[in-house]
């Protein structure tokens, strides 16, 4: 059975359903990450072991071993010195530690449009439809019934009601290179004019401004400034602006909505009113998140 070395410091977060953990050591004077990766099992959902699918178990594993360039791609790269080791019971994946530098957020959004530009060879392990996915996933437990139950629930309703009519309309925009998970925690090296990126599990391709769309969800700048500034690095003729900021603004209030949902399902069955636990640590930070994007939702629900 795999276990981690001693002294190995283990991460905040980094688990999931197929992650383990993650820890910070130093291997041959070098300060790394080690991320575990557990294969599914019979039991498991039949979506980690489909290649197109977002939480396909290995993808972080076969980007290093396919050998697709990200260390060297324009706007996001990946971090160096990466190696894979594969058992009986999953995969351990090494590669150099990244320091925080701080990248604003205005400059982690030209970064994330210049990743447009990236030339990676076609992969059958690449992502695809990762936000219906998601949403496919919300609706296997039961959509947005706890938002039915606060302040939002009118809106929630007619953004579920359309939420199939959305996807199709990002399904017709330019689909483009995209990391699938740039939070700001997942941004955090810089190396020139570029960001070093981690957590390249989603990688794959989707609407143009998905990416933007993920990132806005925890930055601090508002969306005009951040949309001008992913616009700056998008390739020329690739997109326009109304199709990235549509792009970026249904996969923010989407996400934005299925995370407030399953933040306040979490803890709608103990005691008290919902309304009570709004500023429970668990859940407040999703609520902040989804109040940010009130004009991107105004947006899409029309006068």
């Amino acid at each position: 059975m795999w276990e981690p070395e001693p002294g190995w410091h283990q991460l905040p977060g980094g688990t999931g359903t197929s992650t383990v953990g993650v820890w910070r050591t130093v291997l041959g004077g070098r300060p790394v990450v080690v991320k575990r990766l557990a294969r599914p099992s019979d039991r498991d959902p039949a979506e980690l072991s489909d290649p197109r699918h977002f939480a396909f178990w290995r993808r972080a594993a076969d980007l290093v071993t396919a050998r697709v360039g990200l260390e060297t791609t324009p706007g996001l790269r990946a971090p160096r010195l990466t190696s894979v080791e594969e058992d009986d019971e999953g995969i351990t994946l090494v590669q150099d530690w990244v320091e925080d530098a701080a990248n604003s957020g205005l400059f982690c959004a030209v970064a994330l449009g210049r990743f447009i530009g990236a030339d990676v060879a076609p992969q059958p392990w690449l992502a695809r439809d990762q936000l219906r996915d998601r949403m496919t996933r919300v609706e296997r437990r039961g959509g947005w019934k706890t938002l039915a139950r606060t302040t939002v629930a009118d809106v929630a309703d007619h953004l579920w009601r359309r939420r199939r009519a959305l996807l199709e309309e990002l399904d017709g925009l330019p689909q483009v290179l995209q990391h699938g998970d740039p939070a700001p925690v997942n941004l955090p090296g810089r190396e020139g004019d570029d960001i070093v990126a981690i957590d390249w599990g989603s990688l794959g391709h989707g609407p143009v401004g998905a990416d933007l769309g993920l990132y806005m969800l925890g930055a601090r700048e508002e969306f005009e400034p951040l949309l001008d500034a992913y616009l700056l690095g998008l390739p020329e003729g690739v997109a326009t602006r109304e199709q990235a900021a549509h792009g970026a603004r249904v996969t923010a209030v989407l996400t934005a909505l299925s995370r407030a949902e399953w933040a306040l399902a979490r803890v709608a069955g103990g005691e008290g009113a919902l309304a009570g636990k709004y500023r429970h640590p668990a859940v407040a930070p999703y609520l902040r998140s989804l109040q940010r994007q009130f004009p991107q939702i105004e947006e899409l629900v029309g006068p």
